[in-house]
């Protein structure tokens, strides 16, 4: 975690966003944000901070998700292309990303500050036991995407987001009704202090059952605590 703001009454994270933006040193990163902040003023904003976006197109821009949609409906056999798949424990997971110029969207989206590709991933997944299921992903970006690039761009966020649902999942991070002064930021570094330390812990065991050993046994629970504090010397 680089950093967080607290989101003032009145306010929510759209306009937090480019103030937490400016604190950061993000030149030349690319910076993926999911789609509630697909909005044309953070796309400025890390474009005037030096960096480049890769942002989320969802219903909340319909008019541009249906541009990108209908481009890729149309040109996808002809789009450069990255495939990726997995395979284990009775699941299958396949991932094509294809990527094309801004320049093939029919429209006037000239108020996204520096856009120049767009990008589509098929996600298609099958478990066993259970229905097949095909999901089209779209975002936009202000840099020259190849497949290739995307492609780990987007498998990147998606990492974040999963700490995220795990934060939510183990440590009910939704549930918190925590706002007075600063308890809702304390409690969220330290939420991620634990859950790193968690995960620096080798035994093979899922995260909750970390949890429940570490809250039976004070073998386990220092071991956690040994593994987490070595890991933040390492670094």
């Amino acid at each position: 975690m680089l950093g967080q703001l607290k989101t003032e009454e009145k306010s929510n994270e759209i306009t937090a966003i480019p103030e937490l933006i400016k604190l950061l040193d993000i030149k030349g990163a690319l910076v993926t944000i999911d789609a509630m902040a697909c909005q044309t003023e953070i796309a400025k904003t890390i474009v005037d901070q030096g960096a480049d976006y890769l942002l989320a197109v969802k219903n909340n821009q319909g008019k541009l998700r249906q541009a990108v949609e209908a481009v890729f409906a149309t040109q996808r056999a002809t789009a450069p292309e990255r495939i990726e798949a997995e395979q284990g424990h009775g699941r299958i997971e396949s991932r094509q990303a294809y990527v094309l110029s801004s320049e093939t969207l029919d429209g006037n989206f000239s108020r996204w500050k520096g856009l120049k590709s767009i990008v589509t991933v098929e996600n298609f997944r099958y478990q066993k036991g259970k229905a097949a299921e095909l999901e089209y992903r779209y975002y936009i970006s202000s840099k020259q995407l190849n497949a290739e690039q995307a492609a780990s761009a987007v498998r990147e966020h998606w990492g974040i987001e999963s700490m995220h649902w795990v934060l939510d999942v183990t440590m009910a991070e939704d549930a918190c009704q925590i706002y007075k002064g600063h308890g809702a930021e304390n409690l969220s570094c330290l939420r991620h202090i634990g859950l790193n330390m968690l995960r620096s812990e080798p035994t093979k065991l899922s995260i909750v059952g970390k949890q429940k050993r570490c809250m039976m046994n004070t073998s386990m629970l220092e071991a956690v605590l040994n593994a987490g504090l070595n890991s933040m010397n390492k670094s």
